[in-house]
């Protein structure tokens, strides 16, 4: 299993920054500066693969295969009713749909827990060659990459709820997942424990970006660029729509990459939208089997940043010499 937000596994991911930045220090007090920048290098040799999840890795909200279903409830009208409710009581768009799930459950005298959360997580269809993306994607890196020592690590970050993405068949791949998660032992009613909103979304690009994956670390303060370990340009997000274009535009700004995704079966004019308005590099049909567009224009990203990742690393070698 890999490792999570507040995991056992997550002290040695968010203390890595400060580790580079230790080795720094140690190495300009010793004069070892030149071993300090070539161990700086090699931390900024992965790649993270963003996803949102649901229209981009899902073609449905994950509540719809499950949760909803299981209460009797219409889609269409749960969704509408969370418009009506969150714009009469100027509410949170989020925090109204998570309250409004469990109050319907409890209205109808049906019981959820976690427990049954993660095992609705396994009724959610995802589009075609998803479970074999993640897989195939490092296998590309490292045939493109060669001994580079470049790697891949994908990462979730979602406005839907963790405990269903943790039943998922490809929960496992993900380095590190950030989603909106309940609070079950508080209240009668399960609580939001965490929120993630279209704008709070960057958040997490950042801790990836610095290092800080544990959601108990702050972020605040200042890093250097030539600090962090994965630096904007090595990331890549692939998102559907209107509640994606924080995240595309921060890694459009800052040397990222984006590429929009639409159902293959319906219409791509909301992704020719946001091309045109420069916060994606391609577009595509999200299907993620091989030889697919969206396979084809991801590779081609990545051989963008494998050139670019070898390029820096030619340029230290000369500073160095």
């Amino acid at each position: 299993m890999v490792e999570r937000a507040g995991g056992r596994g997550t002290k040695a991911q968010s203390g890595e920054a400060e580790a580079v930045s230790a080795r720094r220090r140690s190495a300009r007090a010793s004069g070892a500066s030149d071993a300090s920048s070539r161990q700086v290098a090699q931390s900024k040799k992965t790649i993270a693969l963003v996803y949102d999840f649901d229209g981009t890795l899902s073609p449905r909200p994950m509540q719809e295969y499950a949760f909803l279903p299981k209460l009797g409830i219409e889609p269409k009208e749960f969704w509408a009713e969370c418009t009506r409710v969150s714009k009469a009581e100027r509410a949170d768009a989020l925090i109204t749909y998570m309250h409004l799930l469990y109050k319907k459950a409890k209205e109808k005298g049906v019981r959820i827990d976690r427990a049954d959360l993660v095992a609705q997580g396994r009724k959610v269809e995802l589009y075609p060659g998803v479970e074999a993306w993640f897989e195939q994607m490092h296998a590309y890196v490292k045939k493109r990459a060669g001994d580079a020592g470049i790697t891949v690590k994908h990462y979730l970050v979602s406005s839907g709820l963790t405990e269903i993405i943790e039943g998922t068949k490809i929960y496992p791949h993900f380095a590190n997942v950030f989603a909106s998660e309940y609070w079950f032992d508080a209240y009668d009613l399960p609580f939001p424990k965490r929120v993630i909103s279209d704008t709070g979304k960057t958040q997490f690009l950042f801790r990836i970006n610095k290092g800080i994956e544990d959601l108990g670390e702050n972020i605040n303060a200042h890093m250097p660029e030539d600090e962090r370990p994965i630096p904007f340009s090595n990331f890549i997000y692939f998102g559907d729509g209107d509640t994606d274009v924080p995240s595309m535009a921060l890694l459009k700004k800052n040397g990222g990459h984006a590429i929009a995704v639409h159902d293959p079966g319906e219409s791509e004019a909301k992704c020719v939208e946001l091309f045109k308005a420069g916060r994606c590099d391609f577009y595509a049909g999200a299907d993620y089997r091989k030889g697919s567009d969206l396979f084809k224009r991801t590779c081609l990203l990545l051989d963008r940043i494998i050139a670019d990742v070898r390029v820096k690393e030619e340029a230290r070698g000369l500073g160095c010499s």
